[in-house]
């Protein structure tokens, strides 16, 4: 844990499950098992959060809402699947309307099976998943992402955008 630099977000979402590993989750947050020793700070808002913490399986009428989640998340983020649910759909798995686990929708980190996950477990994945974040930070720091990507994801226009930019053009 010395590697990390800054107090890890985490932001926590329930698919469909029976809510045994949120109950867990929260257990993590108790003065008991104390994530916050190690920095974990829990969040509502994925635009602070490093870390997505899914607990239960994923379904059609939640699929959106992971991607959205996801995809609001600032990179570098991490992905960590809580539960059995999460990893692979769990008892869920053969129902009609289960996609199957986290996996099925967005790129998943560390899975943490059990059903329900103990405390300790999820504490070790989540500190597990910080080991990530670091090799991706370490990772963007060697490669930058380019000018062009920069630019577009800041103007919302195509690369031509950064070659303006570039040039010290106004448009």
């Amino acid at each position: 844990m010395a590697y990390v630099t800054k107090s890890p977000w985490v932001v926590h979402y329930d698919g469909s499950s029976c809510n045994g590993c949120d109950i867990e989750v929260l257990a993590c947050l108790t003065p008991m098992y104390d994530v916050e020793r190690f920095g974990i700070i829990n969040t509502g808002n994925p635009k602070h959060a490093d870390v997505f913490l899914v607990t239960g399986s994923v379904n059609e009428q939640n699929k959106d809402v992971v991607k959205q989640i996801y995809d609001q998340m600032p990179e570098p983020k991490v992905v960590v699947a809580v539960g059995i649910c999460a990893c692979s759909g769990g008892v869920f798995r053969d129902c009609y309307n289960i996609l199957g686990g986290v996996d099925t929708v967005i790129p998943v980190d560390c899975y943490v099976p059990g059903c329900a996950a103990r405390p300790e477990a999820i504490i070790d994945g989540v500190v597990k998943g910080l080991g990530v974040l670091e090799a991706k930070r370490a990772a963007m720091l060697e490669n930058p992402p380019a000018k062009a990507e920069v630019a577009e994801e800041a103007i919302g226009e195509p690369a031509e955008a950064a070659e303006e930019i570039e040039e010290g053009g106004n448009s």
